[in-house]
């Protein structure tokens, strides 16, 4: 994908998990990306899932080519750290399916329970939280939102 076609997600979007609790991906996030782009689901400690494109990906790839292997504190937290993430993929109708350990880190309900998924923009990246978890990110960051905007120098 080059530079020009790089996807920038922004906005947010809520929807209803399906019967085999697959979201659907806005259209708007998913017009750079080809058919067999695969992204990488990342349990996040604020009890949500970021979705890393494949560039964003290849930068984490990058950092954890570089740990040493014999580094064993470094290896054990790659080992833990991967066995927590899933690799997802677009289907036919822009639906993705995070498995079961990651719905529930993010305290999002299985579909046949009527579960519905948040979906944020991060501009280089999107994350997935359960509508009670948005609803607490909001409320912290109301409070904060020009401290955290001097203090990232934006």
């Amino acid at each position: 994908m080059s530079q020009a076609n790089q996807p920038i997600y922004t906005s947010r979007h809520r929807h209803s998990l399906d019967d085999k609790n697959r979201v659907t991906i806005p259209s708007a996030w998913r017009y750079a990306h080809d058919a067999d782009d695969v992204f990488l689901a990342v349990p996040q400690s604020g009890g949500y899932v970021s979705v890393l494109p494949t560039a964003e990906a290849a930068k984490l790839r990058a950092k954890i080519e570089q740990v040493a292997l014999s580094d064993e504190a470094g290896q054990d937290f790659i080992a833990t750290f991967f066995a927590k993430t899933q690799q997802v993929w677009f289907d036919k109708a822009g639906r993705i399916q995070l498995n079961d350990d990651l719905r529930e880190h993010a305290g999002i309900k299985p579909g046949e329970q009527g579960g519905e998924a948040v979906l944020v923009g991060g501009l280089t990246k999107f994350n997935v939280y359960s509508p009670e978890r948005w609803a607490e990110v909001q409320a912290r960051a109301a409070k904060d939102n020009g401290d955290a905007m001097r203090r990232l120098g934006i």
